[in-house]
């Protein structure tokens, strides 16, 4: 046994964590040597960061703003009632149609009305977003109904319907963050 077998064991320096002042800590910021603690920590490919140095912000493609969110939800309504109206004067009433022209219906229906809620929003995405498009997409097939002399909902038109939840699907889909 040596001489250090009876001393007590040397204390780290412990300080209190910059934000909160009444938790001890001894983890520090890689950057800024801040005092941080587990709450505080923001693990970084570089090491253990505070906050402020870790500069966590969300991506720019999904911060929509409410200014982005009222010009995604004009741009859904204008080309909801646009593409209803064309698919309503283009194929009329409820017309019977095989699986893959319900596709292509359905494709040509979500495709531009997602892409319109993209570019009026400089292409950002996120939930708030899908929802936008899919509402335009319900738009479309109500002004499809409309158009062609029918009610707005029809219960028998079951091409209809589902060309309207694969388009709904599509373009959800098509702004997926």
């Amino acid at each position: 046994m040596g001489a250090d077998a009876g001393a007590p064991l040397e204390q780290e320096d412990v300080t209190y964590c910059a934000r909160h002042p009444q938790t001890e800590t001894v983890l520090r910021c890689g950057r800024c040597d801040t005092p941080i603690c587990p709450r505080c920590l923001v693990q970084t490919p570089v090491g253990a960061r505070c906050r402020d140095c870790a500069n966590v912000r969300r991506l720019p493609t999904l911060d929509v703003s409410p200014v982005y969110l009222a010009r995604g939800a004009a741009a859904a309504l204008a080309s909801g009632v646009a593409v209803g109206a064309a698919w309503g004067f283009l194929l009329g009433d409820r017309l019977v149609f095989g699986f893959l022209v319900i596709i292509v219906i359905a494709l040509a229906v979500g495709w531009p009305i997602a892409e319109s809620v993209g570019i009026a929003t400089n292409h950002k995405r996120g939930p708030t977003l899908q929802a936008c498009a899919v509402v335009g997409v319900l738009i479309a097939y109500v002004v499809h109904n409309l158009v062609a002399g029918d009610a707005a909902l029809q219960q028998r038109d079951q091409s209809g319907q589902i060309a309207a939840l694969i388009a709904a699907a599509w373009a959800y889909f098509r702004l997926k963050a």
